[in-house]
């Protein structure tokens, strides 16, 4: 059966309507990308997602919804117990060479104005450094620290990959060996109409759209990178998403509570900063643990408060994971057992009319199937999560003004650069909230924890002075 025949058979023939008016490269073209499509997951997903012949998802019962157990942040960590013998653990996984690191880079910094891979956005306070810089830097720190080769993956999209690519190519890798980068894109999926027919972007190629961050685990596995992991002898690997450059990339203690717990997928909760934060729940339902979307909570529950005064559904997810790898190849292999779920999200997709000019929608005319990460969490054995400090942990670029904004990012930055000096010893002065007067910045290249800090600092026997434009490296 040819390709068109099995089109036309799946009752998606239209995808044809212009091919005979297409010269030979565009025929080529369109048939090429024709090739990619899963008929028979697409046809079960229209049934699922858009016809709903299958059975309506039941709703969450949210009289049975509990704040998911965590870890709690003790003061000092390293004088905790349980957090001492967690961070031995970690780090003798990490000099054994068990670990890697793993950014979701698909992403355009549209909403920064940025026309280029949101990696390559600028947003350390002093050098300026791109956010794939500060995570190139952090994982060489690590890798000198614990004298070990540490790959890291870095999911692209068909729309950043070459650009992505060729900055890290410009750059030298930031230092890392060029065979510790691990390049694969994301999946794409058919954006299809209200009547589940795939739609055209122009008269000879569909549209397709980025199946989710959740879509990064097949993604690993199609590529062949987890098959790559495996010939290294990796187990664990350390999962964040790339607007987030405080984000700790390699923590011993995240990955010793997951290998003490005998995860297959261990997460980072982040308390919220205030009741309609908008990231999602960490929750228990059943004696599951998943994420419950900001969305999808009911504002009562994201206010609810504990005997304490706090927050009760305070565990904010901020992705930020450790995910076995045999796990991932598990959701995202080809074999048989549970996969991740689809969703449906309604979107406006460029298309041709019936006469084949494109045109561009002002409300919804499509739908566009994802999936995402943290459906994984339910899936998983013995699933952990421990409590992260924000300023040391979160502080996202998402927005070009107001909250969550290159601004609000460098001034986190530099309160923890602060924050440091002062466990240090150093008096910086400070505004009430913490930011200090100065511009500050340190490389992970000189310590990428407080601990670490400290110790390096103190050992300085030229240390510099603390003024306007410190950077250290």
């Amino acid at each position: 059966m040819t390709i068109r025949e099995k089109f036309e058979a799946a009752g998606q023939g239209g995808v044809f309507r212009f091919f005979d008016s297409l010269d030979d490269g565009a025929k080529n073209a369109l048939l090429g990308q024709l090739e990619q499509v899963d008929l028979d997951e697409l046809g079960s997903l229209l049934k699922e997602l858009v016809f709903k012949t299958a059975p309506a998802e039941a709703g969450i019962d949210f009289s049975k919804l509990s704040p998911a157990p965590f870890k709690p942040l003790p003061a000092d960590k390293a004088s905790d117990p349980e957090w001492a013998e967690a961070k031995k653990i970690g780090e003798d996984a990490i000099r054994s060479g068990r670990l890697a690191a793993f950014v979701v880079a698909g992403g355009q910094g549209t909403r920064l104005g940025f026309n280029a891979p949101k990696g390559l956005y600028k947003v350390s306070p002093v050098k300026q450094k791109s956010l794939f810089q500060i995570f190139a830097e952090k994982i060489l720190s690590a890798q000198r620290k614990y004298g070990v080769s540490i790959p890291w993956l870095v999911m692209t999209s068909h729309i950043n990959d070459a650009a992505t690519r060729a900055f890290f190519e410009e750059n030298a890798f930031f230092g890392l060996g060029k065979n510790d980068v691990i390049f694969f894109k994301q999946g794409l999926m058919p954006a299809v109409d209200a009547n589940g027919k795939i739609i055209l972007e122009q008269k000879g190629k569909i549209a397709m759209t980025p199946d989710g961050h959740g879509g990064c685990l097949r993604g690993m596995c199609r590529s062949g990178a987890a098959e790559e992991l495996k010939k290294r002898g990796i187990d664990c690997i350390s999962y964040f998403q790339v607007d987030n450059p405080l984000v700790n990339i390699i923590d011993p203690y995240f990955l010793g509570f997951h290998i003490k717990s005998g995860s297959e997928m261990s997460s980072k909760m982040i308390p919220k900063a205030y009741a309609l934060e908008k990231v999602g729940h960490f929750c228990e339902l059943g004696g599951k643990m998943r994420v419950v979307e900001y969305s999808d909570l009911p504002k009562e529950y994201q206010e609810r408060l504990d005997k304490n005064g706090q927050l009760e559904f305070r565990a904010g997810s901020v992705a930020i994971h450790i995910l076995d790898r045999a796990f991932v190849e598990r959701l995202g292999g080809s074999g048989d057992g549970a996969k991740l779920p689809f969703h449906r999200a309604d979107k406006k997709i460029p298309c041709v009319d019936a006469d084949g000019n494109q045109t561009k929608p002002e409300k919804p005319n499509g739908i566009k199937f994802e999936m995402f990460v943290f459906d994984a969490l339910p899936m998983a054995k013995n699933p952990v999560i421990i409590e992260g400090a924000r300023g040391d942990e979160f502080s996202p670029v998402k927005n070009a003004e107001g909250v969550d904004s290159p601004l609000t990012c460098k001034n986190d930055q530099k309160k923890q650069a602060a924050r440091w000096l002062k466990a240090a010893g150093e008096n910086v002065p400070t505004s009430p909230d913490g930011a200090p007067e100065i511009d500050l910045e340190i490389s992970p290249l000189f310590a990428s924890n407080e601990e670490d800090f400290v110790a390096k600092w103190r050992a300085l026997e030229n240390k510099p002075e603390i003024k306007n434009g410190l950077y250290l490296e």
